[in-house]
């Protein structure tokens, strides 16, 4: 069962495992990848997605079919966060029924937790709320704790924005939960919705504190869109405070992890809560320049709370800025957005804007009505700012009109009651700062009293407070985050590709240590194997497993000849041989019973207060436990353990060391028992013999399908990368020692020719036709390779729409013909797309032949070469496509040992020298004006 989150360690422990993993068990985790890096790298979710398709056929049908509806999730929720909702919903129903056909309860709640999000987007927050409360069965009925708490704290965060007294009475004990234990995804929702609670009560200093814990834990577990959410939450709670300088470090710190996503909920998020602060500090172009593209961004998402909140920010902006009109119809959209949403602050929100537009519109009474139901309604709800906005606004509305007291007064004026009534309420928030518009506000109620020493004060009170909230720092930074709103879109592009690179540095990383572990257990498995007898290969077995492992404990079950008993073969633990036990393969209490069931491995991992489960009597307690089942093929002969008193014993490296000590354990049983029918009667010799040598074979013959399946690439059946690499030094070598032989100086057809070859504007197929009609013109284009280029000659799919040929042994004059008969092959006839569409493709070709420098021949290594022929390639797109182009030697060129560098930083020169000369299809060529070489991933 897939977690509905998990922690950055645990998926890069998945990532680990991968390299190593073949079958069912690499499908699955490639499936498990994809579904938890849907947020964090949606690209290589569905990368992995679609590699975990081509191994879903093979599987049994329920397993395929749970794959297959997980996957249609991942796309689901990728199509969600595009803003492309009614595609989003269409995919999480489709998922939706294919869980409720299999009758799994978890991924019921997952689809319905998705269809639930994109209601709330779409503005249906009755049928959002519906689907969360029905999620919440489902995660209950499946014995899902975690889940249910998640989706429990999100129905939570639903009814605070609907009614915060209703859902702090239903709530409050469960958002405040503190417990030793609970997992960080719950952890971190319990603080999200405690934190909008105390938002929405004016507690800003708890909210705070609370989402920041909340954002630390969406970022460790993958929540990305949750972690742009509360950053601008935490920038939001700062700005109520009047922490301006703080509020803006957060909103940077939102759009820097929006702007690489593309997610329109995300970033029009980040750029309206920026805007909002920028308003407040009177950078008001700069606030109505992020806020037109937010409102650009959010327009397919109008029913969202996301969408109402950039009206309100749109509507004082326009007040800010003189324009009542617009303002209050700005904020008569916004009722209606409120009303539809059945959120209290919206409505409130809006009515005290529609109060300030008709009192500057001259509308006295048709204000002040507005203004006080903004206020009736913000008490009834505990809105402890949306309450002093509605005090400030009706005060301005006294200050401004002649108007007679709608209440019994306090104060001298009406407007001093209500600033009165709003400094209390605001001495009651944790952290606020008062802001000077409204002691501004108290200095001209004082004045038309005439109390004017009391306006004295105010005023100074207003320009102190000014000061604190509108400091040059904080000005200097609003200004700067206006300068850098221009650039910041190609810096976040750029970092996020930085950490692209990173992470496949890593995993390269990872791969190369995964090899070198495999090639020294490839050595253990040759005498684990090498054994026929069963007790020799338990003596063995036990060897290696404690020289690899911590493993007090190490036991080896088979099935009987029935498949219905687990027998204990072979047990040790602390040295002590275990006694003879049975465990029946139906037992739903034994783990050992359960990864033969299931056909994968279990890790248990138990904490000091755990107890081991299902305690051998008279064994020792263990804290980490291992199993996994020995298969050969699609036959499970039984399960061996692993177990150690020590806590996380088995990471990813000895859970790999563990899995291929399970293989070459099984295929030595396997052979033990084959040998055993051998020796049991020698009238079936012969047979078994033949039965030994079939497995023996049958070994091979999987070894060598695994080796060509590992050299092919599986769509196109050409070479891949890795046979290139395997084969290229060979051919190199015989080139060079052809010219270096006298006798074979004058031979013809000992040079290599490397071709670079590209399919023209590709990426528009698969845009618009879709990634099927983007592989059947690959599948064709291979066709047409294997027209033009011999069977001798290596043709690679290099990667995505790029091949490169080596042409081997052949002459270097023959080369451009070559190039040109390709050219012709590709855009002389149209591809054939799967919906019968006929569609016409060129190609650009880049080639170089080695040696390079027929005089020099080992001048430049064969990687150089190949690095030129792609320059070529470069010059062939650059001069237009349909064309193939190539750097050449000329006599004249230098053979010093800087001439790769020389010629990629400074080919124009070389060939103005005329020491290369540049070859072309076309008519009229040269090389670009500040051309570049590709760097390639050899």
């Amino acid at each position: 069962m897939l977690a509905l989150f998990v922690l950055d360690e645990d998926l890069a422990a998945c990532e680990a495992r991968l390299p190593t993993l073949q079958g069912y068990a690499r499908t699955y985790a490639q499936v498990e990848l994809a579904w938890h890096l849907r947020q964090r790298d949606p690209q290589r979710a569905r990368q992995l997605s679609e590699q975990a398709c081509s191994g879903l056929p093979v599987l049994p049908d329920l397993d395929r079919r749970t794959l297959e509806a997980r996957l249609l999730l991942v796309e689901g929720e990728a199509q969600w966060l595009l803003g492309e909702l009614a595609a989003a919903r269409a995919l999480a129903d489709q998922a939706f029924l294919e869980f409720v056909e299999q009758n799994d309860p978890v991924g019921r709640g997952d689809a319905r937790w998705l269809r639930a999000w994109i209601d709330t987007d779409r503005g249906q927050q009755a049928h959002a709320d519906s689907e969360l409360s029905q999620a919440l069965h489902d995660a209950q009925s499946a014995g899902d704790g975690e889940r249910a708490q998640v989706y429990a704290a999100v129905a939570a965060l639903f009814d605070v924005f609907r009614d915060l007294p209703s859902a702090t009475a239903r709530w409050d004990a469960r958002w405040n939960l503190v417990a030793e234990g609970l997992p960080p995804p719950v952890v971190g929702w319990l603080d999200d919705c405690g934190g909008i609670a105390a938002f929405q009560a004016s507690d800003y200093a708890l909210a705070i504190r609370r989402l920041m814990r909340a954002y630390d834990v969406a970022r460790a577990t993958g929540q990305v869109r949750r972690s742009i959410n509360i950053a601008t939450n935490i920038g939001n709670a700062f700005t109520c405070l009047n922490a301006h300088d703080a509020a803006l470090e957060w909103m940077q710190r939102g759009l820097d992890l929006a702007r690489p996503t593309g997610w329109p909920m995300c970033i029009g998020l980040a750029l309206m809560q920026t805007a909002e602060t920028l308003r407040q500090l009177g950078q008001l172009e700069a606030a109505l320049e992020l806020l037109q593209e937010a409102q650009a961004t959010l327009s397919g998402l109008y029913g969202s709370r996301a969408y109402a909140i950039t009206l309100e920010y749109k509507g004082d902006l326009a007040l800010d800025r003189g324009d009542y009109a617009d303002s209050l119809e700005t904020f008569r959209q916004l009722e209606e957005r409120g009303e539809a949403l059945r959120q209290a602050d919206f409505q409130s929100g809006a009515r005290r804007g529609q109060a300030h537009a008709l009192s500057m519109l001259n509308r006295p009474s048709d204000a002040l009505a507005a203004g006080h139901a903004a206020l009736l309604m913000a008490r009834e709800h505990g809105d402890a700012s949306n309450q002093i906005a509605a005090l400030k606004v009706l005060a301005e509305i006294h200050l401004r009109h002649a108007l007679p007291p709608q209440t019994e007064l306090r104060a001298a004026s009406p407007a001093l009651h209500y600033l009165s009534e709003a400094l209390e309420i605001a001495a009651r928030i944790d952290g606020y700062t008062v802001p000077g518009d409204l002691l501004d506000c108290l200095a001209r109620a004082h004045a038309e009293a005439g109390d004017y020493r009391q306006a004295y004060e105010a005023a100074l009170a207003a320009g102190a407070a000014r000061d604190k909230t509108h400091g040059l720092q904080t000005t200097n930074r609003a200004v700067a985050m206006q300068v850098q709103y221009q650039t910041e879109r190609a810096r976040a592009e750029g970092e996020h590709h930085r950490q692209l690179a990173a992470a496949e540095a890593r995993r390269a990383e990872v791969l190369a240590q995964t090899s070198a572990t495999l090639e020294h257990l490839s050595a253990v498995g040759q005498e684990i194997t090498a054994h026929l007898n069963a007790a020799a290969v338990f003596r063995v077995l036990d060897r290696h497993v404690h020289g690899l492992l911590d493993a007090t404990h190490f036991a080896v079950f088979l099935l009987d000849a029935g498949g219905a008993t687990l027998r204990c073969e072979f047990g040790v633990e602390a040295g002590t041989p275990l006694a003879p036990m049975e465990v029946a393969v139906g037992d739903m209490q034994a783990n050992s019973a359960r990864a033969v069931r299931e056909r994968r491995e279990i890790l248990i991992e138990l904490d000091e207060h755990q107890t081991t489960p299902n305690l051998i009597p008279g064994t020792l307690p263990t804290r980490s436990l291992l199993f996994a089942p020995l298969t050969v093929g699609e036959r499970v002969l039984g399960v061996m353990t692993v177990q150690s008193p020590r806590p996380r014993a088995y990471g990813a490296r000895e859970c790999l060391i563990f899995r291929t000590l399970c293989a070459y354990g099984a295929i030595a049983l396997d052979n033990a028992a084959a040998y055993r029918q051998v020796a049991a009667t020698l009238k079936t010799l012969s047979a078994t013999q033949a039965q030994l040598l079939e497995k023996n074979l049958e070994l091979e013959d999987a070894n060598r399908r695994l080796e060509e399946v590992s050299l092919t690439d599986q769509l196109t059946g050409l070479r891949n990368r890795r046979f290139f690499l395997q084969h290229v030094d060979a051919d190199v070598s015989m080139s060079l020692r052809r010219y270096g032989d006298p006798l074979h100086a004058s031979v013809p057809g000992r040079d290599l020719v490397f071709y670079m070859v590209d399919i023209d504007h590709f990426k528009e197929v698969n845009d618009r036709f879709g990634h099927g009609a983007g592989d059947a013109v690959l599948v064709q284009m291979q066709e047409r390779l294997r027209e033009v280029f011999r069977e001798s000659d290596y043709i690679v799919r290099w990667g995505g729409e790029e091949f490169l040929v080596l042409a081997r042994g052949i002459h270097r004059e023959e080369a451009a013909r070559v190039a040109e008969r390709m050219r012709v092959a590709v855009a002389g006839r149209q591809f054939a797309l799967p919906d019968g569409t006929q569609l016409g493709r060129t190609c650009s070709i880049g080639f170089a032949c080695f040696p390079f420098v027929p005089g020099h021949p080992r001048l430049l290594s064969w990687t150089e070469v190949v690095e030129l022929a792609d320059q070529g390639l470069y010059l062939a797109k650059r001069s237009g496509r349909d064309a193939w182009a190539a750097v050449t030697a000329t006599p004249k060129i230098r053979s010093s040992v800087d001439l790769f560098s020389y010629l990629i930083n400074h080919l124009d020169d070389a060939l103005a020298e005329g020491e290369v000369v540049l070859q072309t299809s076309l008519e009229h060529a040269s090389v670009p004006k500040g051309a570049k070489k590709r760097r390639l991933g050899l």
